[in-house]
């Protein structure tokens, strides 16, 4: 059997709804050109024995893909992506997630765990964002 293009995750302590989640990770996917047009989605039956969700939570994301314009489903194929969401920034991806990798070893090697890594980045994101708005 071949792997899927995207593997969802769940994470529960998000405050974010499953469906949202699995929303969320085919448009970061689409941005980071991982999925383009014509790949095919894992199928509802996938995901429900991967993550042992609802399928209506499946569905409910697929649909709202399809609301989107992202995706596009074909009864009794799948589910295929009909837009990717890369642009021209693309190319200073490579770049920048060695920059990343870099600092996430420096904060590891300052001690911290993957939770304080994600508060921490998550918290400075959010900030540095207000910031360009204000």
């Amino acid at each position: 059997m071949e792997k899927p293009l995207i593997e969802f995750h769940l994470d529960g302590r998000s405050g974010v709804s499953p469906y949202l989640q699995l929303v969320q990770q085919v448009r970061q996917a689409l941005r980071l050109g991982l999925l383009r047009e014509g790949d095919q989605l894992p199928t509802v039956k996938e995901v429900v024995a991967r993550l042992a969700i609802n399928p209506n939570t499946v569905l409910k994301a697929y649909r709202e893909l399809e609301h989107e314009g992202l995706a596009a489903a074909r009864p009794g194929v799948g589910t295929f992506v009909t837009k990717t969401l890369t642009d021209a920034s693309l190319a200073a991806h490579g770049p920048l997630r060695q920059d990343l990798r870099r600092w996430l070893a420096k904060a590891r090697r300052a001690g911290l765990d993957d939770e304080s890594i994600e508060a921490l980045f998550m918290t400075t994101f959010r900030t540095a964002s207000q910031e360009d708005i204000a």
